[in-house]
Order: structure tokens, then C-alpha cells, then sequence
């Protein structure tokens, strides 16, 4: 694991040795996808983004999302540990996801927007990859633009903010969120989705138990119109009688459970739409997929070697 930063939250991320990332740099959630056409008309796609609306089993708390915005100009922010306390930690382990609006603020929010913009037009980012990719395919399934950041790079510090608050809530969450240990995250991925129609069908960040227990994704999109825009992010929740359609909006975060009880999809997207995700490690099930891969890793050297 990385070294301690930001709250105790050490940074684990994707880099070219295979003995401690086993392959998250590609997206292992490749079980229960379901192919969707990445041609759906603007107007389905706003169809799809008005479902939340007259949906009345959507809990209330899904319905309305929580501002962070200050009450008033004379009062701050609402501090991260009554966030957690009063907000996200009740919201999680009540429905599996939760949603904060205004997280950061407009200014701190724009900064960070620049930043990513500029990771796009430098020609950083890269198509998404699949863990179990076919050639040709890829596209099919996962229509984005990535690029992996640690938050220290030249350029960058902004979006290294965003990541030091988010493990700030984390960290504060520790030992709230159902039985997880968590200890470590990855490295955060900033995406891009081009708005030519692209999105990514519907799956499960983590399926394997690979370790990710929290996904957390920060969005950039000002003036967003899901009905003209697309670009939902639409939730399965397992045994629940609805779906969660979540809108890109400029300083939403979203937080939710990356297994199996939250498979999820990426509507079409007619503009170009940006996002942060960071994922958080349980530790006891990240060392045992650590273990895994080794065993496998061993099992097959030896196999060729035979």
C-alpha cells in the first residue's frame, strides 16, 4: 500500500507491477452486463432521466438529495464528521447509495473542472479498458475516455483537494459503513464521456471481491440537461422495487456499494460529461484477493514453466 495521506486514507492505485494491483486499472465488473446500443435517440434518453420523478417507492432522501451548501453566507460548510453522522452513513446502510449536492462549492468546484479539462485536451486520457475485453468490443460496452490520478501531479492539486475531502468523509465513516474495514482506495480515475452518444452498459464495479467496497464518484457537468444531455447514471439496487436515475450535476457526489447489490449503467451521453471516481478497499477482502491473484499468478508460472 501507498504511503499515509489526506486523513489516514493511504492511495493504492494502478501502476505496472502486477504484484499489488491485479488488474484494476481495467474494469473487472464484466459479469451481468447487459449490451445496450450506444445509438439510443435523445429523446429516450430523457425518457430514461425522468423516471426518478414520478417514481414514488424512490425513498425520499434519493428523491431530494442532501445540500452541503451553507444556510447562509455567515455559515460554513457543514463539517464532514455530521455529515457522515446525520447524512451518509444512515443514507448507506439504509438504501446502498447516497447522493450530496454542493459538495464543495462553485469555486472550489470550478478549479477542479479546469483541471480535468485539462487532463482531456492534453491528450492524457485514454480509451476505457475492460478486464475480460474482446477486441473490437470495448467500445461497445464502455464508450469513455480515462486517465489516472493521484492528486500530486503538476496540475492537479485541485482535484488532490477533492480526494483529501473525500477521504476525510471516509475515514470518518470508518466502522459506520456495514461491517467494512477500510484502509486504502485507488488511485482516482477521471473520465470523460466525448457527448457523441457513448456511454457504458450495465454492470457491477466489483463482482469478484476484489477488495473495492465504496465507489464514490464526483461529477462536473454545469447546465446539465438530463432530457437534452442523457448521461444518467441509472442504479439497480438489488431487492428494491426501483431505480435510481442520478444526474451528472456540476458538485454532486455520489456514494454507493460496489458490489453485487448495485449494478448500474451509464445512459448515452449527447454532451461531453465529467466524472472523478474513487474506490475505497475493505481491508480483509482486499488482502484476500491480494492472496489470490498471487496464488494464480504462481500456479501459472509454474504451469509454463513445467
Amino acid at each position: 500500500m501507498a504511503e499515509h495521506r489526506a486523513e489516514h486514507i493511504p492511495e493504492e492505485g494502478p501502476s505496472s507491477s502486477r504484484n499489488d494491483t491485479d488488474g484494476l486499472e481495467k474494469d473487472p465488473g464484466m459479469e451481468r452486463v447487459e449490451h445496450r446500443s450506444s445509438s439510443t435517440s435523445r429523446h429516450g434518453a430523457g425518457s430514461a432521466a425522468s423516471v426518478c420523478a414520478g417514481n414514488s417507492a424512490l425513498p425520499r432522501e434519493l428523491r431530494k438529495p442532501h445540500s452541503n451548501r451553507p444556510k447562509s453566507k455567515e455559515r460554513k460548510r457543514p463539517n464532514a464528521h455530521r455529515l457522515v453522522l446525520q447524512y451518509i452513513a444512515p443514507c448507506m446502510n439504509s438504501y446502498g447509495l447516497c447522493i450530496v449536492d454542493n459538495f464543495l462549492g462553485d469555486k472550489l468546484g470550478d478549479r477542479i473542472l479546469q483541471e480535468v479539462r485539462r487532463v482531456h485536451m492534453d491528450g492524457s486520457m485514454q480509451d476505457g479498458q475492460l478486464a475480460c475485453q474482446t477486441l473490437g468490443q470495448t467500445k461497445a460496452i464502455r464508450g469513455d475516455k480515462i486517465a489516472w490520478v493521484e492528486g500530486i501531479e503538476t496540475g492537479c492539486h485541485n482535484i488532490g483537494a477533492l480526494l483529501a475531502r473525500i477521504d476525510k468523509l471516509i475515514t470518518f465513516a470508518d466502522g459506520k459503513l456495514g461491517s467494512y474495514k477500510i484502509r486504502g482506495r485507488h488511485k482516482a480515475m477521471v473520465a470523460c464521456y466525448p457527448g457523441n452518444g457513448a456511454g457504458y452498459v450495465k454492470h457491477v464495479d466489483n463482482p469478484n471481491a476484489d477488495g473495492r467496497c465504496v465507489t464514490c464518484i464526483y461529477y462536473l457537468n454545469k447546465n446539465w440537461n438530463a432530457k437534452e444531455h442523457g448521461g444518467v447514471l441509472r442504479i439497480f439496487p438489488e431487492g428494491k422495487s426501483y431505480v435510481a436515475d442520478i444526474e451528472p450535476l456540476f458538485d454532486r457526489l455520489l456514494l454507493f456499494w460496489s458490489d453485487r447489490r448495485n449494478p448500474h449503467e451509464v445512459q448515452p451521453s449527447f454532451a461531453t460529461r465529467y466524472a472523478i471516481t474513487v474506490w475505497y478497499f475493505d481491508s480483509e477482502e482486499r488482502a484476500e484477493a491480494k492472496k489470490r491473484f498471487r496464488d494464480s499468478t504462481a500456479s501459472s508460472e509454474s504451469s509454463t514453466t513445467s
